[in-house]
């Protein structure tokens, strides 16, 4: 848990720190225990929980009498009094939600991304789907912080553009997050799909916060997302993550696989591919046709769920290989957990977990011998849509140090 400052030049500071203690707290607490727990000085709390006060974002929960003296006023988040928008445009499907300053999901709701269509159409559809998804909410526009927006890479971070998807056809440079700015006058954050997940479980974690994670995002393609000292890695330039680049070594496999990449292994699609090559299901569908892979990636599953020795050797591998790529990463940066998720993920969960741990546990490879724990994510498949209206919550209220540097 970060530490408030008593220096007078840096309120603002010290009110996200405060604020960020009592979001996190699962009960009400007063400022004595404010004080106790951010270090600040009495008077400094007193001043933020005022300003806090009167910008509605916390509220007075009673008193608590402790023995002799005083009571005290107890403090809590005021959750309906600010509220972030999330979308995820992944190349299967589109994954909207409205966010309240907890973290918890108001509403939600997706739809298929459009075959084929300029980006520009299908800015002007996910605009209108926002101004849906607020009605249908109930939500007051003027409570709404703003947008964020998790998109696959790579993207240019700082200046909002989608640069060159491999899956989505023709967004090439797409400068997605003034487009939707314009089209929704809303503040707007874009953030890497991976990225924004790993944000979802750091801020929606509770006082038992993680620390030093890997999120493992089976969707379109494969990203792993990174937290080291509870904090997102996001690289250079925003695009840390690229887990489908990782080299694995592979047997078994028919001539003619595209390369030893995890991501031309173990996605989806390769899988179905692998599947047509082996004859377990016939024949592979179209690469860019993300609904036919849906579908065909739900019938490899319930074959495998049937018994099917052949779709049970596709996942099982799919795992073994996605484990693999697992070692390098903990051996790498020495975490103990990893969490996971994305579009495709819950489909294979029971089996993959299992399959992963077993390899993970007993690798020859491991460096270290702590425990790794594994497991699914909490948020479910809309977690990089719930990652992304997270960005813009962390984004307004989350404590930063940097924020202390003077800068010329």
């Amino acid at each position: 848990m970060r530490r408030g400052t008593n220096l007078p030049a840096v309120g603002g500071f010290n009110q996200t720190v405060i604020l960020d203690v009592i979001r996190r707290s699962p009960e009400a607490l007063s400022r004595v225990e404010l004080a106790e727990k951010t270090g600040l000085a009495p008077q400094t709390i007193s001043n933020v929980t005022r300003r806090l006060l009167d910008d509605g974002l916390i509220t007075e929960a009673g008193k608590h009498i402790q023995g002799r003296g005083k009571p005290r006023v107890m403090l809590e988040l005021a959750p309906q009094s600010r509220y972030a928008l999330g979308v995820h445009l992944d190349p299967a499907v589109i994954t909207y939600a409205v966010l309240d300053l907890r973290g918890q999901v108001v509403h939600d709701a997706s739809m298929r991304t459009p075959r084929a269509g300029r980006p520009d159409e299908i800015i002007a559809s996910m605009a209108a789907a926002l101004d849906e998804l607020i009605e249908a909410s109930g939500v007051d526009r003027e409570k709404i912080l703003g947008i964020g927006i998790a998109a696959p890479g790579p993207v240019d971070v700082a200046r909002g553009i989608v640069l060159d998807p491999p899956h989505l056809e023709g967004w090439r440079d797409v400068p997605l997050r003034d487009a939707l700015f314009e089209a929704t006058g809303l503040p707007v954050l874009l953030e890497k799909d991976v990225t924004a997940a790993a944000i979802a479980e750091l801020w929606l974690s509770g006082e038992a916060q993680h620390s030093d994670f890997a999120f493992f995002y089976l969707g379109t393609g494969i990203g792993i997302g990174l937290a080291l000292d509870g904090e997102v890695l996001r690289g250079s330039t925003g695009n840390a993550g690229e887990g489908g680049t990782l080299v694995v070594p592979v047997d078994g496999l028919v001539d003619g696989r595209r390369s030893d990449l995890l991501g031309h292994l173990a996605t989806p699609r390769y899988m179905l591919e692998q599947a047509a090559d082996e004859g377990v299901l016939v024949p592979a569908p179209p690469a860019n046709d993300m609904v036919a892979i849906d579908e065909g990636f739900d019938e490899l599953v319930r074959l495998a769920e049937a018994g099917d020795a052949g779709a049970l050797r596709i996942l099982d591998r799919a795992a073994s290989l996605i484990a693999s790529a697992l070692v390098s990463v903990v051996n790498l940066l020495d975490i103990d957990e990893v969490i996971f998720g994305g579009p495709f993920w819950e489909r294979v969960s029971a089996r993959f977990i299992f399959q992963i741990s077993r390899i993970i546990d007993h690798s020859p490879d491991r460096v270290t011998r702590h425990p790794v724990a594994l497991s699914g994510s909490s948020i479910g498949d809309d977690v990089a849509a719930v990652g992304a209206a997270c960005l813009v919550l962390d984004h307004a209220l989350s404590p930063r140090p940097s924020g202390l540097l003077i800068t010329g």
